[in-house]
């Protein structure tokens, strides 16, 4: 997954979101997968420096033994059919987002996604997130 760029692009977006949400209700974060959160919610904003740092240490992550190849447990999930944490975790930033005025369309998307796979709408394939129009 780290190693596509539109899903890397896309996970910035989400963590931005998510760090900004969490800013805006007066949350002080530490670093994130061994990054400052204000660089990865500037990589998810669109920031050339800091998407560049964002990428380079992430794909440095995953090209370490097992750091790219894994599927994260939701996907995991997701691939056996099984419910998912997704209201728990991307639908609990959307709502927390809506509280303070705030929009997460990347929260959103995504936890639309993961519902309809799990309502057997649509199957469980990245390319539906490879598709939206959110990554750029």
């Amino acid at each position: 997954m780290l190693l596509d760029d539109t899903l890397r692009h896309f996970t910035a977006k989400v963590g931005s979101e998510a760090i900004r949400v969490g800013q805006a209700l007066g949350y002080t974060l530490e670093e994130i997968h061994h990054i400052d959160p204000e660089v990865i919610a500037r990589a998810g904003e669109g920031d050339a420096a800091a998407r560049h740092e964002y990428d380079e240490h992430r794909l440095a992550e995953a090209r370490k033994p097992g750091g790219g190849a894994h599927r994260p447990s939701m996907g995991q999930d997701m691939m056996k059919g099984r419910r998912t944490e997704i209201e728990f975790i991307n639908g609990f930033i959307v709502d927390k987002a809506k509280a303070v005025g705030m929009a997460t369309p990347a929260n959103a998307a995504l936890t639309d996604i993961v519902k309809r796979v799990e309502k057997g709408e649509i199957p469980a394939d990245p390319k539906h997130i490879i598709d939206l129009r959110l990554n750029s």
